[in-house]
């Protein structure tokens, strides 16, 4: 079988593998996407159906095509964002093979079919590909998180992680708890509250902010402005550590507003504490609501005393800072140290827990102990391997679709440079600066 070469392979058809072939054909470079799906399967086949972006419609752009809509303000739902990724793929001419999975990845290679290859990807329909470049773009790649006392849960009880949530009305009749109160967990919550379920929420570790303050998004100072302690951290929230994790819990609902415990227990959602164990029909509780409550009141004042301080040092002209309403500590209360599903008649458990990212397919050597790959600001420890979609210094904004483009721009441009170093080409050279 004869081996294929492409000068960059994009591992991963989503929003961040598509924008960095847009970003090389902008420069002229040529890219070949493999996506184990279709185009943006995850916006399209892999999130609940009234999900909406978390950031306003004018985030939603590709390199090449901004948003050319009629509601930048607005919260456009997931299938319209695969379905404006599928349109960028065609109208940029971008080569993806979709149903097209990577089993792995060599390098470096003894004996390559082509001389500047530097990577073999091994298909999973049996075929070769040399590379020069590899682009690891893989959100898609992402493995549902779950902890091991599912499998200690009676059997009568429908688990399914927030990966397989679709409506409500998939559920079977009967209470529902969601575990995990992150952005997903907060809105599954909410979905099936509006729905008229009766939900229970178990707590974990998160953040909140309002939408806006001050006269912007909050998600637009985190952009703007160089706040100080890295206040929307990827590693945080571990073990003892006093940061927490992730981006600020929002949704995209209903034009756009806050999303909060307090918010819940309004609509009639019941809060308990952290699940840390299972038997059967009973699960097992730290009794923490309040505690967490408070931490994510904590770090929300944080967050806004950071913007007022990084406002005044950049001398901005922005609104005087509106009152904010103090904790209300009333409006939560400890549930206890246990959950008996039966006895509150919960027939389903919704795991908001997260994904497990997975790595595996790449070489060894690119990757730390743990599995997770080595690299500074995208680029890997390996010559010619890239990343795009990873946190950076510890921050997960650039994972928000906003910060898609500037990636995508940031990895294309370090292909760019050697392809023109090694070509030795003055008239590329000067590509480099337009």
């Amino acid at each position: 079988m004869m081996t294929e070469f492409v000068e960059t392979a994009v591992v991963g058809g989503g929003q961040q593998g598509c924008s960095v072939a847009g970003s090389l054909a902008r420069l002229g470079y040529r890219a070949v996407v493999f996506e184990r799906g279709e185009i943006g399967q995850a916006w399209a086949k892999e999130r609940w159906e009234s999900l909406r972006v978390n950031t306003p419609n004018r985030t939603v752009t590709f390199p090449g095509m901004p948003y050319d809509g009629d509601d930048p303000e607005g919260y456009m739902p997931a299938r319209e964002v695969a379905a404006r990724l599928r349109r960028y793929v065609a109208e940029a001419g971008i080569d993806v093979r979709e149903h097209t999975p990577v089993r792995s990845v060599d390098s470096p290679l003894d004996t390559p079919a082509h001389p500047d290859a530097r990577f073999r990807l091994h298909l999973e329909n049996g075929r070769i590909v040399e590379a020069r470049n590899v682009v690891a773009a893989l959100g898609g790649y992402c493995a549902p998180r779950l902890p091991e006392l599912t499998a200690r849960i009676a059997p009568s009880i429908t688990q399914l992680h927030t990966r397989y949530y679709r409506t409500p009305q998939s559920l079977p009749p009967g209470a529902v708890l969601v575990v995990g109160s992150g952005n997903s967990g907060q809105q599954i919550a909410e979905d099936l509250s509006d729905a008229g379920r009766q939900v229970y929420l178990a707590v974990g570790r998160h953040k909140t902010s309002p939408r806006r303050y001050r006269g912007a998004q909050v998600l637009d100072w985190l952009q703007l402005l160089p706040l100080e302690g890295n206040l929307e951290s990827a590693s945080g929230g571990r073990g003892n550590s006093p940061v927490l994790p992730g981006v600020s819990v929002l949704t995209g609902k209903a034009g756009g507003r806050d999303l909060n415990l307090g918010v819940l227990a309004r609509k009639g959602v019941t809060l308990v504490g952290t699940v840390r164990g299972a038997q059967g029909g009973v699960l097992h509780l730290q009794d923490n609501v309040r505690a967490i409550a408070r931490d994510a009141a904590r770090a929300e004042s944080e967050l806004l005393t950071a913007i007022d301080t990084a406002i005044a040092r950049h001398g901005l002209v922005v609104p005087e800072r509106t009152p904010v309403a103090p904790f209300d500590d009333s409006l939560f209360a400890d549930y206890g140290d246990t959950l008996d599903l039966a006895a509150h008649n919960i027939t389903s458990i919704v795991w908001a827990t997260g994904f497990v990212p997975d790595y595996r397919i790449l070489p060894a050597a690119a990757l730390d102990d743990s599995g997770m790959p080595v690299h500074r600001a995208g680029a890997g420890t390996l010559p010619g391997l890239y990343y795009a979609g990873l946190p950076e210094g510890g921050s997960v904004m650039p994972l928000l679709i906003a910060s898609t483009r500037i990636q995508a721009e940031r990895v294309a441009r370090g292909i760019q440079l050697d392809n023109t170093l090694r070509h030795r080409s003055p008239a590329a050279l000067g590509r480099l600066w337009g």
